[in-house]
């Protein structure tokens, strides 16, 4: 009998990344389990989007490793995307002159059927109705509020193991960023496993189940979040009060 421990569904080891000679990530680890929300919050500048773009695929490894379901690190983005990881980026980065639908089928080229393209349409239309009301408008039409909403379904029609979602509130006003989070509060109770990067810890207080502090690359607080917005002298140092 094979008692051996389940590895977690992402496993990052001493991973260190960056840009040409400018090294961004020095050195992170951590584990995420199934149906975990893991926010990595810092201040801009620090790593945060690298650390996503990293997981991704979409900045090469320096050195360590990246494993998910103890597999081993994979290079190509295409391949990653393909074990489950699903990127959303920050800002919209969409497809302006293509329709709500078009944007978000672009996220289910994977899918293995017609059938199953379907089924990942009615979940996003479900979670997101106010998309199903949109879906032939183009895209550059849409409020800020909404061309987010549509990177996190067309996220969400990768069908993915985990959902990477990079500060889903920048530029918004903050009635949508509540709306925003309303919807990402929403994948979490269905079981979703997500990580997102956050400038601001307060919004995800009664969300993530664990929180880490990047700093210039480097991880320099772990904990629960309640834990880090009782810190005061670390959120006056890091994060600026």
């Amino acid at each position: 009998m094979n008692n051996a421990a389940k590895p977690p569904l992402l496993r990052l080891a001493n991973v260190v990344s960056g840009y040409s000679e400018l090294k961004v990530l020095k050195g992170i680890s951590f584990d995420i389990e199934a149906g975990d929300f893991i926010t990595v919050v810092g201040p801009n500048g620090h790593g945060k989007s690298t650390l996503l773009k990293t997981i991704s695929g979409l900045v090469p490894l320096t050195s360590g490793t990246i494993s998910i379901n103890g597999g081993p690190t994979l290079a190509k983005p295409h391949a990653i995307a393909a074990l489950g990881i699903a990127h959303v980026p920050q800002g919209d980065m969409l497809f302006p002159e293509m329709s709500v639908l078009e944007n978000l089928l672009m996220g289910a080229y994977l899918a293995p059927s017609k059938a199953e393209i379907d089924r990942r349409l009615d979940e996003v239309f479900t979670l997101l109705p106010k998309l199903s009301d949109r879906r032939n408008q183009v895209a550059s039409s849409l409020s800020g509020g909404e061309r987010r909403m549509v990177g996190i379904g067309r996220g969400l029609m990768m069908g993915g193991q985990i959902l990477l979602i990079d500060e889903p509130s920048l530029g918004l006003a903050p009635l949508i960023i509540e709306q925003i989070y309303g919807v990402i509060a929403e994948l979490s109770r269905s079981g979703r496993t997500i990580l997102l990067v956050e400038e601001n810890p307060a919004r995800v207080a009664d969300l993530a189940n664990h929180l880490h502090l990047l700093d210039d690359g480097v991880i320099v607080w772990s904990g629960p979040p309640a834990e880090l917005l009782a810190r005061d002298e670390l959120l006056a140092t890091y994060l600026g009060g």
